[in-house]
């Protein structure tokens, strides 16, 4: 991830250095400043929200993720994030998604992750859920 400004010359040479590594796709999005509240990471289990963390930047970072120095803390889910998980669960679980992280800054999903769902560790750690029990029992349950 980079954070580009607006009049930043640097640009044109990221975009030809993006596409001079590979030809898969690369996703511009806008810079959301909630991001330095943090970013809060929502794990599905089969659609339904089970957990959730609120990932906080280190000071000189952009990023939140947690490699990278980002601070977990206990967070509960809002209203909006609520409607989120209710706008998007059953089409997840409806295309075999039965483990999935999304990721909300301020009031706005800004990722859907379904290879690294991380998180999973420090909702248990903040006394949430065993998220890995209720994989477990929604794998099982889909293979019965």
């Amino acid at each position: 991830m980079f954070l580009i400004k607006e009049d930043d010359t640097n640009l044109s040479s990221l975009i030809e250095m993006l596409k001079a590594q590979s030809s898969e796709p690369f996703i511009v999005q806008e810079y959301l400043p909630a991001v330095r509240a943090g970013d809060k990471r929502i794990i599905l289990v089969d659609g339904e929200p089970v957990g959730a963390i609120n990932r906080v930047p280190a000071p000189n970072e952009t990023r939140s993720n947690m490699h990278v120095g980002g601070r977990p803390e206990q967070i509960e889910l809002s209203a909006r994030d609520k409607e989120i998980c209710d706008a998007i669960g059953p089409e997840l679980k409806k295309r075999g998604l039965i483990f999935v992280g999304i990721d909300v800054i301020g009031d706005v999903l800004t990722e859907i992750n379904v290879t690294s769902p991380t998180g999973v560790r420090e909702v248990l750690k903040f006394g949430g859920a065993d998220i890995t029990a209720l994989l477990w029992d929604a794998i099982e349950a889909e293979r019965a």
